[in-house]
């Protein structure tokens, strides 16, 4: 069992920056696939991003794509989701996911191909 709570988030202006992230709790985190999904309101939840146990492979949304960064520390049980260049479509809650991987390569751009989900954080950003 893993649990997953995300923290960070809030308010930015177009163009700035943000950060979230996820600590997990439970002792086989490191053998997790992560990944960051949102929703906005009156939308369905879309692919963010995701990384492999290990960090040595990481997947993106097209629309994020050269503006976010996942990264991981498995030392400290953690993912993290460094956002730059913001846009107001960028304004969603976030959740952080986790999936029983093994030591694998594959990342994971489904929502359905996860086990384990956060509670989520706002991110909003100002025109």
């Amino acid at each position: 069992q893993v649990q997953l709570v995300e923290s960070g988030g809030g308010l930015a202006q177009a163009g700035g920056s943000l950060s979230v992230s996820c600590a997990a709790s439970g002792r086989t985190f490191s053998t997790h696939a992560m990944g960051w999904f949102r929703q906005a309101p009156g939308k369905e939840r879309e692919f963010v991003a995701a990384i492999n146990w290990n960090g040595g492979f990481t997947s993106y949304a097209d629309s994020v794509k050269g503006r976010f960064t996942i990264s991981r520390d498995n030392a400290k049980n953690t993912v993290a989701l460094q956002m730059t260049g913001l846009k107001p479509e960028d304004t969603a809650v976030y959740y952080c996911a986790a999936r029983n991987s093994g030591v694998s390569n594959i990342v994971y751009v489904r929502g359905d191909d996860y086990h384990y989900w956060g509670q989520g954080t706002q991110v909003t950003v100002s025109s």
